[in-house]
């Protein structure tokens, strides 16, 4: 395959995220949208996906299987659906990349340990509230050592599709999981609001971090380096207020959706498929 030929990719899902990662799909130098999967034909999403000009089919998995072998696969299904996914499309050698909130595969969160994905053939990225806070909390436990982690992650009802509803429960428990391990940090919280306001509020994440021996200038550093990291693939990142005591460390972000067919409060929906897009090209790049 020459240097400069796109590299075959599937979307498996056609709802809120699967439609946003069409688009970003679409703009990317390194990536061919070859397939979207959904399971109903007259959803929105895929006759979205077929208005742009989009192969699309309601086979789910198994068209994904037939129409393939694809560099890449995005899951942007449901976690209760993923081990069924990734057990069809394991033979293939595709690399599949997970965002739903299952406990399978590798986790990866760009900025902290990226730059091993391209070893993986299966990539789980947490959630949205993961992809936002463990950057910043992995930078803080590499100058102190947390007791104890809180994050509590707030969004528009509205951003949340019908399978980020059911899939709430798996969602806590992953990102809680995930927090533990990029952090050392045992005791660990995880909450998330979901709310009706109008207008629509945008993602934030509020952390609250417990440790011994903080020294503020070196974490704030550490912060804005990290947050700096995520902004790179996500614009719509940013630290809205941070306080650091001896003890204590608060901070929070804010995420604004920056790609053009979503409003601006689904940010966790864009920073979670750019983190997904990043993936996939690097892992393009590096099979060349």
């Amino acid at each position: 395959m020459a240097a400069d030929e796109r590299r075959p990719v599937a979307v498996l899902g056609a709802g809120l995220i699967g439609i946003d990662l069409v688009d970003k799909i679409r703009r990317s130098p390194k990536l061919e949208l070859a397939l979207v999967a959904g399971r109903d034909r007259d959803s929105l999403g895929l006759r979205r996906a077929a208005e742009m000009g989009h192969l699309t089919t309601a086979g789910g998995v198994r068209a994904v299987v037939e129409a393939g072998p694809f560099d890449v696969v995005f899951d942007a299904t449901n976690a209760d659906s993923h081990a069924e996914h990734w057990a069809a499309l394991r033979p293939t050698g595709t690399t599949l990349i997970d965002l739903t909130p299952t406990d399978l595969g590798t986790v990866i969160v760009p900025g902290v340990n990226g730059h091993r994905a391209a070893a993986y053939r299966h990539l789980n990225l947490i959630s949205c509230g993961g992809q936002a806070a463990i950057p910043l909390l992995h930078a803080i436990s590499q100058r102190c050592t947390p007791t104890y982690i809180e994050v509590v992650s707030t969004g528009a009802s509205a951003s949340a599709g019908r399978a980020t509803r059911l899939n709430l429960d798996q969602y806590i428990a992953t990102t809680s999981t995930a927090i533990r391990t990029f952090t050392g940090t045992r005791d660990v919280k995880v909450l998330v609001n979901l709310g009706p306001a109008r207008p629509a509020p945008p993602f934030r994440v509020a952390m609250t971090v417990l440790a011994d021996g903080i020294r503020p200038a070196q974490v704030r550093t550490s912060i804005a380096a990290a947050a700096d990291t995520v902004r790179a693939y996500a614009p719509g990142y940013k630290v809205t207020s941070l306080a650091v005591e001896p003890s204590r460390i608060s901070v929070a972000v804010e995420v604004g959706a920056s790609g053009r067919r979503l409003p601006h409060h689904a940010g966790s929906v864009d920073i979670i498929n750019a983190a997904a897009v990043l993936l996939a090209e690097q892992s393009a790049a590096a099979s060349r």
